[in-house]
């Protein structure tokens, strides 16, 4: 993160439910004077990056496990039998972590943290409501 820069917060309904496009919007139009988007690897952020990647048109490096240099990872191919090295020429990476494979980073203060705007709803998807299933049946 440019060192100009403080953390942000999008407080919007847009965002109440995780949908991966709106988010991925977001981050998009966050993302100009970045290098890199980077994740840690979880089922959520695996589910927006490849959006942002998408709409950036670079390709996504997951899951990795080292660093080797500002554009050359190390991730886990074959369910983890082997390690590919995998170098990007793209003008912006989007990345995820396997964070268990780095070391805890030294405690620093903390970094302030300012609201950011909502951006656009690109309209791919909406949210229809949530219910819970009984497996069992009435009671």
């Amino acid at each position: 993160m440019p060192a100009s820069r403080a953390c942000g917060v999008a407080d919007d309904a847009l965002y109440e439910h995780g949908l991966a496009e709106p988010l991925a919007a977001l981050i998009l139009s966050l993302a100009g004077d970045y290098s890199a988007i980077v994740a840690a690897s979880s089922a959520y952020s695996k589910n927006v990056l490849p959006r942002v990647a998408a709409l950036l048109d670079v390709m996504q490096v997951s899951d990795i496990v080292k660093v080797l240099a500002p554009d050359t990872f190390e991730r886990p191919i074959y369910a983890g039998n082997a390690i590919q090295t995998v170098q990007s020429t793209d003008p912006k990476l989007v990345v995820t972590v396997r964070t268990p494979s780095f070391a805890a980073s030294g405690a620093g203060g903390p970094a302030p943290i300012e609201p950011v705007g909502a951006a656009p709803n690109p309209g791919l998807s909406t949210f229809k409501g949530e219910a819970l299933a009984n497996p069992i049946g009435p009671s």
